[in-house]
């Protein structure tokens, strides 16, 4: 498909350097060593720095860091939802009290916030390129025997801003055997949130399209929106909800049954839980609920999950599930479809996970 080769370019174009910066933020550990080179971002209380001298970008412990210096523009996010956007420095503090980093905005507005509620640092500045993340990730199978071919592809990209963010994910499986028809899935998921100005509560606007062999839906497009809340949003868990409406339209394939396309609306309950692990490991599990309102007593389901463990630098190993449910599909229509994969993942900027979040609306 051609919109998935666009999607894939970009992912790729936007990982290659767009920018550079002097070497000459300063990090100094509670140990005493001292390092100078550039602040990447703080994600997942990982804070990752480049050194000049070392090839790959480094993995800090956000926690056993005891002073950060940075003259680079970052957005600052907190547990309790607030957002700044400045440079970084330490503040003095009598021995014994919290490491508080100040946030300077401009010379007359300074903030002053506990390390440990920091949960979020990303580079910013005010040109247009220098605000994206993103990541790809591969997976790959094949058996001689029943020659059995299976692929995985996956993609993200990420604009980030003070109050607001924007994201484009893109998933293709493809799985055939000997003797077997092939098994295609393909999906691109767009999403817009905004924070609103009550502490942890945000607004989505989403987006999805999708193609499922397995289901027989030659394409299905869904958007949506709601209020969300996040409920829990530290260095080692997130947990976020979000409760709105949705309108669907599919168009299924006729080759064999007539169904149809099918238009409907619906309640929509998402739900996502990640847990992170310093340096080594991260889990995200997103749920979503959808009660039909114009077809009372049916039900949607979708789920997506990624365990990833890291290898080395941006280099991950990923193991991945999806499943869409639907408890009265059309007449002699599948009423399920899901997977499991396991393959590669490569991450740049601050970007963490492609497979999962509140971008993945599928009904």
């Amino acid at each position: 498909m051609q919109i998935q080769r666009v999607v894939l370019s970009l992912a790729l174009f936007l990982s290659l350097p767009l920018f550079a910066r002097e070497n000459i933020d300063i990090i100094i550990m509670r140990n005493g060593d001292r390092m100078t080179g550039q602040v990447k971002g703080l994600d997942d209380g990982v804070l990752s720095v480049s050194l000049p001298y070392v090839v790959q970008t480094l993995s800090v412990d956000w926690s056993k860091v005891a002073r950060i210096t940075s003259n680079q523009l970052f957005i600052v996010k907190t547990e309790n939802g607030s957002v700044y956007r400045g440079t970084l420095n330490t503040a003095e503090e009598e021995g014994g009290k919290p490491v508080k980093i100040e946030i300077v905005e401009t010379p007359a507005k300074q903030s002053a916030i506990e390390q440990a509620q920091i949960v979020q640092i990303a580079e910013t500045s005010n040109k247009f390129w220098h605000q994206f993340n993103g990541a790809v990730n591969f997976g790959f199978t094949y058996t001689k025997g029943n020659e059995t071919v299976q692929y995985t592809l996956a993609s993200a990209t990420e604009y980030l801003r003070e109050r607001w963010s924007a994201e484009a994910k893109w998933s293709s499986a493809f799985s055939t055997s000997s003797g077997v028809t092939a098994s295609k899935r393909n999906e691109i998921t767009a999403t817009c949130q905004h924070l609103l100005p009550w502490n942890n509560y945000f607004y989505a606007g989403l987006s999805d399209f999708l193609q499922s062999s397995v289901q027989g839906i030659q394409l299905q497009t869904s958007v949506g929106g709601g209020i969300g809340r996040y409920l829990k949003n530290t260095n080692r868990a997130t947990i976020s909800l979000l409760g709105g409406f949705a309108w669907q339209n599919t168009q299924y394939k006729r080759a064999t049954f007539p169904a149809g396309t099918q238009n409907l609306a619906a309640a929509l309950v998402l739900g996502e839980v990640k847990l992170f692990k310093f340096n080594k490991t991260n889990l995200a599990v997103t749920g979503q609920l959808f009660p039909v309102l114009s077809d009372p007593g049916r039900v949607k389901f979708n789920m997506n999950a990624a365990y990833y463990i890291k290898i080395i630098g941006n280099l991950s190993w990923n193991m991945s599930f999806y499943g869409n449910w639907d408890n009265q599909p059309p007449p002699h229509f599948q009423g399920s479809d899901y997977g499991t994969s396991s393959g590669l993942s490569w991450t740049f900027g601050m970007k963490r996970d492609v497979r999962t979040g509140l971008a993945g609306i599928n009904f």
